[in-house]
């Protein structure tokens, strides 16, 4: 017999061989099948998605159509724009000879403004100042009539207690003078 590999062997390896690409491929898949998976949308998402960009699409559409309108306006508009360019060049000139002439008369006017704000703020600087004295002078009387109301009182329980001292001396002197006649008339 020759020396060849057995039959059974070479059967073995080519399955074995067969197994293992069979295994890689199925390992490849399974990656692929995975990574496909990880980018999967779903019907329904798909489905808005492509409506929502119909939607754009026919919003675009729409867009185009006023921007061409708008565009042709805008043609018309920058003629009147250079007609009115010239114009607004003379009226500006003109502008600012007028503003100059206004500008020199507000600054004489908010210089005297100015002078005017300052004396009302010393004015009222002046009113505050007199309106604390006069508080000043008006807690002063009060003070001075709560003092004479004090004082009246004193005075009238002054004037009271001379009265009774004066009644009593009265009465003493009139009990001293009975006494005294009491006394002579025995004698």
């Amino acid at each position: 017999m020759a020396a060849g590999p057995r039959p059974e062997a070479l059967a073995f390896r080519q399955l074995r061989d067969l197994a293992a690409t069979q295994a890689a491929l199925i390992e490849r898949l399974r990656l692929r099948l995975a990574t496909q998976e990880e980018n999967f949308v779903h019907k329904e998402h798909f489905e808005a998605v492509v409506k929502k960009l119909e939607k754009e699409e026919e919003e675009h559409a729409q867009t185009k159509m006023l921007l061409a309108k708008e565009a042709e306006k805008l043609q018309f508009a920058l003629g009147e724009i250079d007609i009115l360019s010239k114009q607004l060049e003379r009226e500006k000139q003109a502008f600012e000879q007028a503003l100059s002439s206004v500008k020199s008369k507000a600054q004489r006017e908010s210089s005297q403004k100015d002078k005017l704000r300052s004396k009302c703020y010393e004015i009222e600087s002046h009113i505050m100042k007199q309106e604390g004295l006069l508080t000043e002078k008006e807690n002063e009387i009060k003070e001075l009539q709560q003092c004479i109301t004090k004082q009246k009182q004193t005075l009238r329980t002054q004037v009271s207690d001379f009265q009774i001292q004066k009644q009593q001396e009265s009465y003493i002197a009139q009990v001293l003078g009975r006494k005294e006649k009491g006394s002579k008339r025995p004698g």
